[in-house]
């Protein structure tokens, strides 16, 4: 009697190790990554795999693999990698990611097709991270520092370098711009290229210039091996040593009846279910590594740690607060975006006058807006509340806080203000026009 053939099952298991086989090599060679939504102004969109297209995107999103980003009219974004490096997009600008792994030797590989519009990036390139963008028919591939702008049409490309010297493959072949120099690629003409001595200025080198001053200022010496969120921790919080704790760092405009919890957002991604955003400007590194903590007479504080462990959700330990209800992602089975409290917005003006309350924690404060939150925070401290002259993000005048009528004594008692351990919280941008 011959033997019996294998099983229609035993044959599907085998197609199935089989196939695993196959794909370990691609699994092995690429770790997913998650980055930053950094900053959001006006009209911002993210499409993020759902099955739901393009929906509104806020703060502290995470960004994953083969999402896509878009500004409409008067829409702008940042887009903050985990060194640091930034991706920021002008109005009218869609970006797809659509590599962010990793080596196993733990070099990150980022791939972003800018399918229109303008952007600038800031690569800082550290640890030779490689970054590669495509833009209409042409590649720049980096694994070193460089600053440029790239702009692309169905016309014409364009490519502006600040800072570096950056290489372009396209259809003619390789071409390097060198610093302060700038290359024009025509899209009619098989995307040749034309090179010019100077880099002809665009209305919005200026913001991309203070959006850098305001990273490289604040984001000194910071010890942590992530970069991303580093310089809204030093911008709106400081570092303390608290007995008993260790290193411990908390916002400004905080006391202790303050729930780091209560504003944000769950939204959900494929592979990764629901993922906590907090709504405070600051609110990244916080809310993805570390411990949030109750300490006693100073209220919550965040213990920095546990990088090699990326959170989906908040963490906290040790003594809580009574009443204290932690966060619950929504039931499976529902794609949709699920408010906290209050989600992190921006407004489509600034208004004229911006009030900060005790216990707002940051919240309504545009980066580099404010030229010493430290010092604010003790005038918040002692009034209750603080009125300001509104100044644009970024703004070269230094507004000045101007407390008002006094607030009452529990938001006195209850605030906490340590002393910056990293920088001062004194902006010192400059406006201007062309990059240095």
């Amino acid at each position: 009697m011959s033997k019996p053939s294998l099983s229609r099952y035993n044959m599907i298991l085998l197609a199935a190790a089989a196939c695993a086989l196959l794909a370990l090599p691609a699994l092995a060679d690429s770790q997913a990554r998650i980055v930053r939504l950094s900053d959001v102004q006006g009209s911002v969109q993210i499409d993020k795999n759902t099955g739901l297209g393009f929906e509104s995107a806020f703060l502290n999103l995470p960004i994953t693999q083969g999402a896509q980003i878009r500004t409409h009219d008067r829409g702008r974004a940042e887009i903050e990698f985990e060194d640091g490096s930034t991706l920021r997009l002008t109005p009218n600008t869609t970006v797809e990611f659509s590599t962010l792994g990793a080596s196993d030797s733990g070099k990150r590989m980022s791939v972003i097709n800018l399918v229109e519009g303008m952007a600038y990036v800031n690569w800082l390139g550290k640890s030779g991270d490689q970054f590669t963008l495509n833009f209409s028919r042409e590649k720049i591939s980096l694994d070193h520092a460089a600053h440029f702008r790239v702009q692309t049409s169905t016309q014409i490309a364009k490519l502006a370098v600040f800072k570096g010297d950056v290489d372009v493959d396209g259809p003619v072949g390789k071409v390097t711009v060198e610093k302060k120099k700038m290359a024009s690629f025509d899209a009619s003409d098989n995307d040749k290229y034309t090179l010019a001595k100077n880099v002809e200025e665009a209305p919005l080198d200026s913001w991309d210039k203070e959006a850098s001053s305001y990273h490289d200022q604040y984001a000194k010496n910071n010890s942590s091996p992530y970069g991303y969120g580093a310089s809204d921790l030093n911008y709106y919080g400081a570092y303390s040593n608290v007995p008993g704790y260790g290193m411990m760092w908390q916002p400004f405009f905080t006391g202790v009846g303050w729930d780091p919890f209560m504003n944000g957002a769950w939204s959900w991604y494929p592979g990764y279910g629901y993922m906590f955003a907090s709504a405070y400007p600051w609110g990244w590194m916080p809310y993805r590594y570390g411990n949030w903590m109750f300490v006693p007479s100073m209220g919550w504080m965040w213990q920095p740690g546990g990088y090699g462990n990326w959170l989906t959700v908040p963490r906290f330990a040790g003594t809580l607060p009574a009443n204290f209800h932690p966060l619950v992602a929504p039931a499976a089975g529902t794609v949709k975006t699920v408010v906290v409290g209050r989600a992190g917005t921006t407004p489509a003006s600034m208004p004229s006058r911006l009030v900060v309350n005790a216990g707002s924690a940051g919240m309504g404060i545009p980066r580099g807006s404010v030229q010493n939150l430290h010092q604010l925070n003790h005038q918040v401290a002692k009034s209750g509340f603080a009125e300001l002259q509104a100044a644009p993000q970024f703004s070269s005048m230094s507004t000045r806080s101007s407390p008002m009528t006094s607030g009452n004594s529990a938001s006195r008692s209850a605030m906490s203000s340590p002393a910056p351990a990293h920088s001062s919280a004194s902006s010192g941008h400059s406006s201007g026009g062309s990059h240095h």
